[in-house]
């Protein structure tokens, strides 16, 4: 379980906890109030944080869904928090000025990201709260999940690799994890080593064969992948530079070489896990 003593999901004592919305498309969380700071996670549209105070352009926040804490522009959040309706149900889109294809596009959202109609309708089009107007065929109600993780994480095949990313235009391994994992209802730690002490459940022998399966996680210390079946490991990685699927044999080869061996593998129950607020996420 989460120590007090990790910073990456402690803010300092006092402080103001005020509940902001983020409004930009994607926002930066960096590790110091600058922006040339090492980006440690991102923040998507529609997310809510609690900023604890300002520094100059940039606030101290904690998001809620995975209790993160960084720095983040304070021009990418709104207040109050509004209510979501509505979540990304295709890789990507455009949210636009107007309700038209050749209207000027605000921002590109993505799998993650969650929205605010405003119930404004032309068209196919809803409006959107702080955003723009958006094809309402792409999107799905708040309540409605997913139900196959893997199957999310396959919508980001051939994403760029970002250090510190959750979103469609860049994403690291335990981003593609934690983003395909909570579109089916899961909260799921930030990064990989949280995920494997924290997330799920330990399998034994996991690498005799036949034993993994579809939606099993496989680690390295500081890696993360998932299984679409008993052979293939879907992950987001420096060596393709993007998402990409290849043989577990394969990539735990070309792996060794540079990080070791797997550290080992967790399965996630997930009838037993939607809607759960798990035990990390309630401690601080």
């Amino acid at each position: 379980m989460p120590s007090k003593a990790d910073q990456r999901l402690t803010l300092p004592d006092g402080g103001q906890s005020l509940p902001v919305q983020v409004s930009a498309g994607v926002a930066a969380l960096r590790q110091s109030p600058a922006a040339d700071a090492e980006m440690v996670s991102q923040l998507l549209h529609g997310e809510t944080v609690h900023l604890h105070h300002e520094d100059g352009e940039f606030g101290l926040v904690q998001s809620q869904s995975d209790h993160y804490v960084g720095w983040v522009l304070m021009a990418a959040l709104s207040a109050p928090v509004l209510e979501i309706t509505h979540r990304i149900s295709v890789p990507r889109l455009h949210v636009y000025a107007a309700p038209s294809i050749r209207a000027a596009p605000h921002f590109v959202l993505g799998t993650g990201a969650r929205l605010v109609g405003t119930g404004e309708r032309e068209g196919r089009y809803l409006k959107c709260e702080r955003a723009g107007w958006v094809r309402e065929d792409l999107l799905s109600p708040i309540a409605t999940l997913e139900t196959d993780p893997a199957a999310v994480a396959e919508r980001f095949m051939g994403t760029p690799y970002l250090w510190g990313g959750r979103d469609c235009l860049g994403i690291d391994c335990s981003g593609l994890i934690q983003i395909a994992y909570d579109a089916c209802g899961i909260a799921c730690p930030r990064d990989s080593d949280m995920q494997f002490n924290w997330f799920g459940t330990a399998i034994e022998d996991w690498d005799t064969p036949g034993r993994l399966q579809r939606n099993d996680l496989v680690f390295w210390k500081g890696h993360v992948g998932i299984m679409l079946d008993a052979e293939t490991l879907l992950h987001a990685n420096a060596n393709h530079m993007a998402v990409a699927a290849e043989p577990l044999t394969q990539a735990i080869e070309r792996i060794a070489k540079t990080y070791g061996e797997p550290i080992g593998a967790r399965r996630i129950d997930l009838a037993s896990s939607v809607g759960v607020t798990p035990d990390w996420l309630t401690r601080q």
